[in-house]
C-alpha cells in the first residue's frame, strides 16, 4: 500500500458506467482518510426510473444532479472528499469546477472488452449494460490542462487505486 500525503483538494473518480468508480473511490477516500459519496445515491427518483428503463440521460436530467454534486466537492474542499461520478463530458466537468475550483479528476480508463464484461456482470444496478455504449459515445476525455489524471484501471481494484494515490500526491495532471 503506497503512502500519500495531503489530498490536493477535492477528487472526482471518472469514467463510464462499469469502470470501476465506486470501487476504486471508496478505496481511494479510506486510503487517503477523507470522506466518499457516490453520486449515483444524488440521482433523483426520476433519473433513476429514466436509466433504468434503458433511456440515457440527457444534459436537462444531469444538470441538477451535477449541481448536487459540485455542492458535495465545494463542502469537501478543506477537508477533503472523494465522490464516483461519470463526469463524463467536459462540460460536465466545468460545471463541477465551478462550484469546486481546487478538484481534481481521476479517470479509470480500460478497454471495451473490460467494460462489456463488468457490466454484464453487475446484478442489481440501475444502469443496464445496453446503456454502455450511448456512455463510450458520450465520454470526452480528460483534454490537456484539465485537472486529473488518466489512471488503466484493467487491473485489480487495489493496483488503481495505488497508481491514483501515487499521481494525485506527486501533482500529476492531465
Amino acid at each position: 500500500m503506497t503512502a500519500v500525503g495531503r489530498l490536493p483538494g477535492p477528487v472526482v473518480v471518472m469514467g463510464v458506467s462499469a469502470s470501476g468508480k465506486s470501487t476504486v473511490g471508496r478505496l481511494l477516500a479510506e486510503r487517503l482518510g477523507v470522506s466518499f459519496v457516490d453520486a449515483d445515491d444524488l440521482h433523483p427518483p426520476a433519473n433513476v426510473a429514466k436509466m433504468r428503463s434503458g433511456v440515457p440521460l440527457d444534459d436537462a436530467d444531469r444538470e441538477p444532479w451535477l449541481d448536487r454534486v459540485g455542492a458535495i466537492l465545494a463542502d469537501g474542499t478543506e477537508d477533503g472528499v472523494v465522490v464516483a461520478c461519470s463526469a463524463l463530458r467536459r462540460a460536465y466537468r466545468a460545471r463541477l469546477l465551478a462550484s469546486a475550483p481546487a478538484t481534481r479528476f481521476v479517470h479509470l480508463d480500460l478497454s471495451e472488452a473490460e467494460l462489456a464484461r463488468r457490466a454484464g456482470g453487475r446484478v442489481g444496478h440501475f444502469m443496464p449494460a445496453a446503456l454502455l455504449e450511448s456512455q463510450l459515445a458520450t465520454l470526452e476525455r480528460l483534454a490537456p490542462g484539465e485537472p486529473g489524471i488518466v489512471v488503466d484501471a484493467d487491473g485489480p481494484a487495489e493496483r488503481v487505486v495505488d497508481s491514483a494515490a501515487e499521481s494525485l500526491s506527486a501533482g500529476s495532471s492531465s
